[in-house]
């Protein structure tokens, strides 16, 4: 990995951060803005969940390396091949609309930093799958899109798949749930000492 790539994949769950104390600070919520805001990232979190119930535990890595047991083509990832990057941008999305801070600037500003940002990663990603899983993996990376949405889910009997475990996906997602829950939280009581119409 090169050492550009292996810095952002290694401090990638540090990120979003100063984003989210921007959204706070300028946070402008609405009744209307919150809920909408609300259901995208809502939307991301269950990409998530429903990723990482199919590829485990792997997904957390934070060293400066990337790989897994299995080449994972089930579920989400029947669809788009980086499920859990799509949702994180779409939760950080609706986090921003949630606060309507700076918007659109700050918000549009996000989306472009986050796909750049998983764009590296995941360029680095695809070469060691080419490289662990040959023909497998070319045949998928053929047929499913990067971060894009393939509505017909992409299948191939030949490769094994790990077992669907939510309970495990739950358990994994137990930061991103909390960090999600947290800033919402913090989002309304801002809203709500700025006498906003949020409440």
């Amino acid at each position: 990995m090169s050492s550009i790539a292996a810095k952002i994949f290694k401090y990638r769950s540090y990120t979003p951060i100063p984003f989210l104390i921007l959204m706070l600070i300028y946070a402008e919520a609405s009744l209307v803005s919150f809920i909408v805001g609300l259901v995208i990232a809502l939307s991301g979190e269950a990409i998530r969940l429903w990723g990482v119930s199919w590829a485990g535990s792997e997904t957390r890595t934070t060293g400066a390396g990337v790989g897994g047991t299995f080449l994972v083509i089930s579920g989400p990832f029947a669809h788009v091949r980086n499920p859990l990057y799509v949702g994180n941008i779409l939760i950080y999305l609706g986090i921003g609309i949630m606060s309507m801070a700076l918007f659109p600037y700050l918000q549009i500003i996000a989306v472009i930093f986050f796909y750049f940002q998983y764009y590296l990663i995941v360029k680095e990603e695809e070469s060691f799958l080419i490289t662990k899983f040959k023909d497998d993996y070319q045949d998928y990376l053929k047929n499913v899109p990067r971060f894009g949405w393939r509505f017909t889910p992409y299948k191939n009997d030949s490769v094994i798949q790990p077992e669907f475990i939510l309970s495990k996906g739950l358990k994994s997602e137990t930061r991103s749930l909390q960090a999600f829950g947290i800033a919402a939280l913090l989002i309304v009581i801002k809203s709500y000492l700025s006498y906003n119409n949020l409440l």
